[in-house]
Parts: C-alpha cells; sequence; structure tokens
C-alpha cells in the first residue's frame, strides 16, 4: 500500500489543522492505521491509531482531548483532527499502515507502510 500524507501547515497556538492520509490499494480497510510525529533529533513518536472497523482508537496522553483520529474506508483515507494546537506540536507527521491488528501498540516498528510525511508548524 502506498499512503500519501497531506494538509500540514503554518498555524498560530490554539488554531487547528486536519491532516488527511490517503492510500493506494484495495485492502485500506483490513490495515490498523496510525499518525506518528518527529521533530529534528528526536524519535519518531506515536500520536494516535484506529482500528480497521474504526471502533477502536489510541492516542497518546499528550494529544487526548484536542486530537481525533477517523477513517474513511470507503474513500481510503484517514484523517487527524487537530485543535487547540500547541508549539510543542510542531513535527513533520506521518501516516502509517500495519497488516497486524495490534492498533493499540505505539512502536513505529509495528508498522509496515509509510507515508511521506507533512510539516506542521505551531506558532506561539
Amino acid at each position: 500500500v502506498q499512503l500519501q500524507a497531506s494538509g500540514g501547515g503554518l498555524v498560530q497556538a490554539g488554531g487547528s489543522l486536519r491532516l488527511s492520509c490517503a492510500a493506494s490499494g484495495r485492502t485500506f480497510s483490513r490495515y490498523v492505521m496510525g499518525w506518528f510525529r518527529q521533530t529534528p533529533g528526536k524519535e519518531r513518536e506515536f500520536v494516535a491509531a484506529i482500528r480497521w472497523s474504526g471502533d477502536s482508537v489510541d492516542y497518546v496522553d499528550s494529544v487526548k482531548g484536542r486530537f481525533t483520529i477517523s477513517r474513511d474506508n470507503a474513500k481510503n483515507t484517514m484523517y487527524l483532527q487537530m485543535n487547540s494546537l500547541k508549539p510543542e506540536d510542531t513535527a513533520v507527521y506521518y501516516c502509517a499502515a500495519q497488516r497486524g491488528s495490534r492498533w493499540y501498540a505505539h512502536e513505529s516498528y509495528e508498522y509496515d507502510y509509510w507515508g511521506q510525511g507533512t510539516l506542521v508548524t505551531v506558532s506561539s
């Protein structure tokens, strides 16, 4: 599967952005999907994940209550709605797909396919 992330940009603190991840292939609905982010010199950090059916989601504590992950299997697309953005949310955001069923896993090695990343910059 090929993944294409989009929707990043520059926003002021307290603002919102919605990231999208478009997937190729007819098996999108079978994959666990996730969002990760990375800043220079740091490890890639788990942000959110969603089970193939959309009925189970998981978030890193720092974004709970502010970010919402969702997916539309008919459109082969996953989303990350980001509200109340903070400067510390600044990072390159990557979408990823997992062939397994470990939607609760936060480790990047659990994921098999990666998009190219989209930059989110939150100014103070």
